[in-house]
């Protein structure tokens, strides 16, 4: 099992959420199955990722607005945080070793810093079944989604997996469990730094119990609310 679940216990049931399988809550805006945006948000803005069905993995990667070659650091979060888990009091670092958002709210504690976002290859190497056929992917929305700001591919790298469910045994080997998300199940971070964040609503059925669901979002302006600006991949 992974420890995360008994170190981030979550807390009763998910906040009551207005939004269904078959649209957002208002005020929210949908991530359609095995897409993905890049939001942009200043310090203090926050910005929550919110499954609206249940088991469902978003993949999360920030960039900073003002200089994109500083990019979110799984490794840096690992370091600086002493643990391999975030929730709620977490911060997220860049390669520069500079914070760029906190975690401020979190109803499910689990989540992955280890893997990298879905690729083609994910699919040609660890989907047999599908043959090597195209397939959508959490990288390839990424990019799409981020190049508008000017990120190249290759600067998109481990990604801050919310909601998924990896955990290692005592031989040293990775499982992937069911995401123990429910409907209306939250994780919000504040940007300490001007970021674009690049969100996704995974592309890999293994991943999510075998089945491919939105992600809703939404963006809290500290002081007057602007409108929300975002790029979209699908």
């Amino acid at each position: 099992m992974n420890p995360a679940r008994t170190r981030f216990p979550r807390d009763g049931e998910p906040p009551a959420y207005g939004g269904s399988a078959d649209a957002p809550a208002d005020g929210w805006t949908r991530i359609a199955p095995q897409s993905g945006v890049a939001v942009e948000l200043a310090p203090g803005d926050r910005l929550t990722v919110l499954d609206p069905c249940g088991e469902q993995v978003s993949d999360l990667y920030l960039v900073a607005a003002d200089g994109v070659a500083e990019v979110f650091s799984s490794g840096r979060t690992t370091d600086f945080g002493n643990s391999i888990y975030v929730s709620t009091g977490s911060s997220l670092w860049s390669n520069r070793s500079r914070v760029m958002a906190d975690v401020v709210d979190d109803t499910v504690g689990v989540h992955d810093l280890t893997l990298t976002p879905c690729s083609q290859a994910t699919f040609d190497l660890l989907y047999p079944e599908f043959d090597r056929a195209p397939h959508p992917s959490c990288l390839a929305n990424l990019c799409h989604a981020l190049a508008p700001f000017g990120v190249d591919p290759d600067q998109i790298g481990t990604t801050l997996n919310v909601f998924m469910d990896v955990w290692t045994d005592d031989q040293g080997e990775l499982h992937i469990d069911p995401p123990p998300t429910r409907p209306g199940d939250r994780f919000t971070i504040e940007a300490r730094m001007p970021v674009v964040v690049g969100v996704t609503a995974c592309s890999a059925e293994k991943s999510n119990n075998g089945h491919c669901t939105p992600i809703d979002w939404r963006v809290e302006h500290r002081g007057a609310p602007v409108a929300e600006r975002a790029t979209h991949a699908h």
